[in-house]
């Protein structure tokens, strides 16, 4: 088995995952459970049953392509470590048109020094703690569409430093999220941030999505989209993503310098390439 968790220092820099701020609890001291993967950890809201983050490395040069590792066989599963009560499981899913939608790519998961290693990362990818719910529309859009590319594109930059990336991403999970067969909210938005080296610069995109929840009743009236559309990519600065997701990324404020950090409007991205990476 390869190693466990998230690598700060996997891009040479150390770079910690977010943390709360502040915390959600009532009592102000649960930051929830902290769970490590074969490449990748998992940090869990103490109160949504959902991933509040999740954050993973690819290392490009021993990436083993998507469909040379099946999923076949693979069930989505329960974490051991955890009270069911505090995970959202298969009740979530049965019988409607939402999708278990991985947060850390399964495509992203697959290397290692061995085999054995990417097949059980491949294998970790499915435990519930890295699956939120999500339209099947949103899902698939995601896998055809600009969020579906994004670390693809920088694995392909020229000057790309040991092909390697650090991401961040989860839900965004908000109050007025809408409550499903009162066993978990279901998210609207999503969030994301990959950090790569170029040469010796460290160098990092934050990016919002939302999620189409038509169709899936009960809904919440009168809620306010902001300036989010369905399905739409936007590229935002750190500031932004911070009050949005109520995490802290302290990590990327010495790499982020004014224009990472400045409150500026969103960017929509269309294409990869219309991005200044």
């Amino acid at each position: 088995m390869g190693p466990l968790g998230y690598d700060d220092a996997f891009l040479t820099y150390e770079l910690a995952p977010p943390s709360p701020s502040p915390s959600p609890s009532p009592a102000g001291d649960e930051d929830g459970v902290v769970l490590d993967y074969v490449h990748f950890t998992v940090g869990m809201h103490p109160m949504r049953r959902l991933a509040w983050w999740v954050a993973w490395n690819i290392d490009g040069l021993t990436l083993y392509p998507s469909d040379s590792i099946s999923r076949s066989g693979q069930r989505f599963k329960l974490d051991p470590r955890l009270r069911v009560d505090q995970q959202a499981g298969e009740a979530v899913y049965a019988d409607n048109d939402l999708d278990r939608g991985h947060v850390a790519r399964r495509s992203d998961l697959l290397w290692g020094a061995t085999l054995e290693e990417a097949l059980q990362a491949n294998s970790d990818s499915f435990f519930f703690t890295n699956v939120t719910p999500q339209r099947a529309g949103f899902n698939q859009s995601g896998r055809g569409g600009v969020w579906g590319l994004l670390e693809n594109a920088v694995l392909a930059l020229d000057g790309l430093a040991d092909r390697r990336l650090s991401v961040f991403a989860g839900p965004v999970l908000a109050d007025a999220d809408p409550s499903y067969r009162d066993l978990v909210q279901l998210p609207r938005e999503f969030w994301k941030v990959v950090v790569y080296r170029v040469v010796d610069e460290l160098r990092f995109k934050a990016f919002l999505l939302t999620q189409n929840l038509d169709g899936i009743e009960p809904l919440l009236p009168d809620v306010d989209d902001e300036f989010l559309d369905d399905f739409d990519t936007y590229l935002v600065g750190l500031d932004v993503l911070e009050d949005r997701t109520g995490l802290t990324f302290d990590g990327l404020r010495d790499v982020a310098g004014p224009a990472g950090l400045r409150s500026a409007s969103p960017q929509l991205v269309t294409a990869v390439e219309d991005i200044d990476w």
